[in-house]
């Protein structure tokens, strides 16, 4: 198998987005991850394949030096699907933004996470419709002035964590666009997931939305807003690492290490991997200013995937079935000879 570089996995095509986008880091990201990505899995990268629908997000593939398919609006999880049931030995990759995903592909988004299909998938959340110029999306905060809602939103946004583990989703990760270490971690574990893996990046439009996130993405207080979760370690967070998060009843607690008879054995330590959705759904559901917002992979938990249970079922009825070929087939039944 060939030994692959970042280099291996850039195309020769001319990136198109706006100077300053955050959609840049997320290649970068991406394409400095394949080459780790083929070496465990030990495939060569024309078993790579990235999908997209409509939007910024989209124009990914073609900065990709992989097979690809630019679709449709909303469409690109239906395709991403149908390609990996036909042939699950590809690696599919998936780019969507939240108007893409969250909108229009809402139903395709769900019930690909409800039927756990080996895809990976990389939502580019900028908070607007950045390609068609501004309209507000269902990602958009309450509130927010658009191209059309002039007067301010009047709907309450999703939060892709709540929608993703609500479909009993089975990985979720966020990052955010400049982070290209943390990105790159999720990405790799990701690949690693069996099952639907749904990744949100935190983006920034840098035209239409600038500065969406910059709440928690300043670097003076990012490190005071933000967790960043590991599994089997301690939930703490802040500048001088000295808050954590706590369960104080049925709710998430932060305190400070030190006050109030408070000690590192407190926090909590997360676990990505029990099914506990209670939990993770609070995690994903966390925002400033009353918690830091959750970064890094909040889920990641085992169950059969959709190809796999697809392919068994083949397998069984093939086993049990009196035809096996074309040829049987045709001299099934009732058949007569024309001399």
């Amino acid at each position: 198998m060939a030994k692959y570089t970042f280099k291996d996995f850039k195309s020769d095509q001319e990136v198109r987005w706006c100077p300053g986008c955050g959609d840049h880091a997320i290649l970068a990201a991406l394409q400095r991850v394949l080459p780790k990505v083929c070496e465990e899995k030990g495939i060569d990268k024309e078993k790579v394949v990235v999908i997209s629908g409509i939007g910024c997000s989209s124009r990914l593939p073609y900065y990709m030096n992989t097979y690809g398919f630019h679709s449709i609006h909303g469409r690109a999880t239906a395709i991403a699907t149908g390609l990996k049931v036909a042939n699950p030995e590809l690696c599919v990759w998936q780019a969507t933004g939240d108007g893409d995903s969250l909108a229009i592909g809402g139903n395709h988004f769900i019930h690909a996470i409800r039927r756990n299909v080996d895809l990976n998938i990389m939502l580019f959340n900028n908070r607007i419709y950045g390609m068609t110029k501004g309209q507000y999306s269902p990602t958009s905060k309450f509130g927010a002035i658009t191209k059309t809602s002039p007067y301010g939103t009047v709907e309450e946004p999703f939060n892709p964590g709540s929608l993703v583990i609500g479909a009993k989703g089975t990985f979720f990760a966020r990052g955010m666009d400049a982070d290209l270490a943390l990105n790159q971690d999720i990405m790799l574990q990701a690949s690693r997931h069996h099952g639907t893996s749904i990744m949100e990046f935190l983006t920034n439009c840098v035209i239409f939305n600038n500065g969406v996130h910059s709440e928690v993405t300043d670097r003076e207080t990012r490190a005071d807003r933000t967790v960043v979760l590991h599994h089997g370690e301690k939930m703490i967070f802040g500048k001088e690492q000295n808050k954590g998060l706590v369960l104080d009843g049925m709710k998430l607690k932060v305190v400070t290490i030190g006050e109030n008879g408070v000690t590192e054995d407190d926090i909590l330590t997360h676990d990505a991997h029990a099914d506990n959705i209670g939990l993770h759904m609070m995690l994903a559901d966390m925002k400033y200013p009353e918690y830091p917002l959750a970064l890094g992979v909040i889920r990641d938990v085992d169950a059969p995937t959709y190809e796999e249970e697809v392919a068994n079922q083949l397998e069984q009825v093939k086993e049990h079935s009196k035809v096996h070929t074309v040829d049987e087939l045709l001299h099934s039944g009732s058949t007569w000879t024309i001399e």
